[in-house]
């Protein structure tokens, strides 16, 4: 069993294989994951909301199903701890948009891409900062200090999804949803040397993805992770029309994951 560090530094998917294969159970990795936010995040600021009861009992029902399924049906991020960005609604958890002025908004349902995620079987640690309805390339708001960058906490994690790149690149959770329009993923991965990509427009519907039930008709909702192979896994669970947002993409998502090993 590899060390703390090491393990929370391990990529998603190889977390989910020694979950499925019993080497670690995902309340271990859950519980793993928020001793470093509880140690670490006080000096970086990259999570907004801690969602650590939700995300311990979301850990035990995975751990409770393990006993009953061999891993044929489990969801391809199933035990995997993640974050996501405060722009997605989530039901019965504080959404804020990085504004004082939702500061207290818990909504009553999922965006589409909080619903995939659940769907996949992660287990989702928290909201992840980002600066006043995701405007700024830096995460800056007035709901707390600003997000510093791991590597030096005297400069910038980036934005608008600067939150998700510093959690990511100081092992507070191995795989995070962030959002694009103007290079919210983008700029964030490169200040914090991890990986992402804005899907092409329509690819991931966003249907309550800026914090409202309305369709999004700039930027897309999209995949962070400390590898490709975790970004093309999720970008995977993320894609596919919905209805709901009339501007998804009507054709079936390409299988983003073939000829990954091959380097195509």
């Amino acid at each position: 069993m590899p060390d703390d560090k090491e393990l929370a530094f391990t990529p998603a998917w190889k977390l989910r294989e020694m979950v499925v294969a019993r080497k670690v159970s995902p309340v271990e990795l859950a519980e793993l994951y928020l001793r470093r936010i509880e140690a670490l995040d006080p000096k970086l600021h990259s999570y907004l909301t801690v969602m650590a009861d939700e995300a311990l009992a979301s850990a035990r029902a995975a751990e409770s199903r393990l006993g009953r399924d061999k891993g044929g049906s489990l969801g391809p991020l199933y035990g995997v701890p993640i974050s996501i960005k405060d722009l997605e609604l989530t039901r019965g958890v504080r959404t804020t948009l990085g504004s004082y002025a939702y500061r207290d908004r818990v909504p009553d349902t999922d965006s589409i891409v909080v619903e995939r995620v659940r769907r996949s079987g992660a287990v989702i640690l928290g909201k992840t900062n980002t600066p006043e309805f995701g405007l700024y390339a830096s995460t800056e708001n007035k709901l707390g200090e600003p997000c510093r960058n791991p590597w030096d906490a005297s400069r910038t994690a980036g934005g608008s999804s600067g939150g998700a790149g510093a959690a990511l690149a100081a092992g507070l959770c191995p795989i995070a949803v962030g959002s694009d329009g103007g290079g919210s993923i983008r700029i964030p991965c490169c200040f914090n040397g991890v990986v992402g990509i804005k899907p092409t427009q329509g690819r991931v519907p966003r249907y309550g993805g800026y914090g409202v039930p309305a369709p999004n008709q700039f930027a897309q909702s999209g995949p962070m992770a400390n590898t490709v192979r975790d970004v093309a896994i999720l970008l995977q669970v993320l894609s596919g029309f919905d209805a709901r947002d009339p501007g998804s993409l009507r054709a079936p998502a390409p299988d983003v994951l073939t000829g990954l090993d091959k380097g195509v």
